[in-house]
């Protein structure tokens, strides 16, 4: 058996970055697809939730913080190319994990609810906006900023290359809307409180939140040359 050459180490090292990346993003992408469905599938929940975080009370609390989990240790064995990717894969597996274990707080009591609040600190639905918050801004970051990256001056990158830096800083700037977006609604139903029964049907922090998801998973599967290949 021939020995194993240094570039084949090397082929085997990129493949496992890859797949790492296609693996956090296939988890951001289907995250909201299997709380909503196996909601009702498998629970008792008739009408889908105001939020991803609403879904810890609901029967999918395993999945909700199983994948959360998943995506953070991901995150934290992702070691990019310099010690900046690090330590943003690292701050942002934290942030994961904290969203994924402190609950924000809010006890939405309908047919889905199965594991009502008790005892919850009052701090908990701060840290958990925070965190979230921080959460999909690093995760922005990334698109825009480190995964836009390359050692190719510009004029001379690929037609692909080129097209994959428009599709990271589509989705990076996608998130930042949606957050500002979210801050903006917090902010208006916070000071003024009439506005929540007038907004609650149509699910505004529910969806911000699966399109900041869709946005994030399809930049990382596109990092992790899932499509788009040079």
């Amino acid at each position: 058996m021939s020995p194993i050459t240094e570039q084949q180490n090397l082929n085997r090292l990129v493949i496992s970055y890859l797949t790492l990346r296609k693996a956090v993003g296939f988890l951001g992408i289907l995250l909201p697809i299997v709380l909503i469905v196996g909601s009702f599938l498998f629970g008792a929940c008739t009408s889908v939730q105001d939020s991803i975080s609403d879904y810890h009370n609901t029967n999918m609390r395993d999945v909700f913080v199983g994948i959360l989990c998943a995506i953070s240790l991901f995150l934290f064995a992702y070691n990019g190319y310099d010690l900046e990717d690090r330590i943003a894969a690292m701050s942002a597996g934290l942030l994961g994990f904290i969203v994924a274990i402190i609950h924000d707080g809010l006890d939405e009591q309908n047919s889905c609810t199965i594991y009502p609040l008790q005892n919850i600190p009052s701090w908990f639905p701060l840290v958990h906006l925070i965190a979230a918050g921080l959460f999909f801004l690093i995760l922005a970051y990334f698109s825009i900023f480190l995964f836009t990256k390359s050692d190719v001056l510009p004029q001379n990158q690929t037609t692909t290359k080129k097209l994959r830096n428009k599709i990271y800083r589509i989705c990076g700037y996608v998130i930042v809307i949606c957050v500002i977006l979210l801050l903006v609604k917090f902010v208006l139903t916070f000071a003024f409180a009439n506005l929540v029964p007038f907004l609650k049907p149509y699910k505004i922090v529910l969806i911000l939140e699966i399109i900041m998801l869709w946005a994030f998973g399809f930049a990382w599967i596109v990092k992790g040359e899932f499509i788009l290949q040079d």
